[in-house]
């Protein structure tokens, strides 16, 4: 039976990763990354798989992310090689009966573990409880603009100043069009004044200037010099 000393910590540890991973991927969501992909990094960064180069790259280039997979990695490090060593103790320490008493154990704690991460009543409890911590913390104050307007993945916010000659001038935004290229303009700047989130029959003018979000690409096209 003493191999049960070294069966209830491996259960323990691997409950543990399953918390610090759910928690990490809530951290990850916090900077603007959608929840599928901040799962799956969170994973890939605890199991050690790495990330695609474009994935990388997100995660590299900013601080909070970076500070965040970092600690996965040394916690799952830790982790995978604990449950290792106590898994393999806990079998070479059994003897007679008691070998195949810890296994039954053992796949015991990991269906209880399953039942408990797939219970949405306390995952959405630990998650609210991580998430209520992180807001307070000053590192998720800082606003993730670049991941939010998804700017990596080919769109863009640009001030374009509309010209004398430009076919836009003296049409509403909604006969303008701009929302059927995929742009939406998010302001207008006129003279000192500013307009936010402007109404569809809003007319434009010369020389506003327009706060265009949308495809880089199009946005080129439409309000190239």
């Amino acid at each position: 039976m003493s191999g049960l000393y070294f069966l209830f910590p491996t259960l323990l540890v691997i409950l543990v990763s399953y918390l610090v991973v759910r928690a990490a991927a809530i951290a990850l969501m916090m900077t603007g990354m959608d929840e599928k992909r901040a799962r799956f990094q969170a994973l890939s960064a605890f199991s050690g798989t790495g990330f695609t180069t474009r994935e990388a790259e997100s995660v590299v280039n900013h601080p909070v992310r970076r500070r965040v997979v970092s600690m996965l990695m040394i916690f799952g490090n830790a982790g995978i090689v604990t449950v290792i060593v106590t898994a393999t103790s806990s079998l070479v320490t059994s003897k007679g009966h008691s070998l195949p008493l810890n296994i039954i154990i053992f796949l015991i704690g990991i269906f209880l573990i399953y039942k408990i991460a797939t219970y949405k009543g306390f995952v959405r409890r630990w998650e609210n409880f991580i998430e209520d911590k992180l807001v307070k913390s000053p590192a998720f104050e800082e606003g993730a603009t670049e991941d939010l307007l998804h700017l990596v993945e080919g769109n863009g916010l640009v001030r374009a100043v509309i010209k004398e000659d430009s076919l836009l001038v003296g049409n509403s935004l909604s006969k303008s069009k701009l929302t059927e290229k995929g742009l939406l303009v998010l302001g207008i700047e006129r003279g000192k004044s500013w307009i936010p989130i402007p109404k569809a029959k809003e007319t434009i003018r010369e020389n506003d200037r327009l706060v265009v979000y949308g495809p880089l690409v199009t946005l080129k096209a439409l309000f190239k010099e």
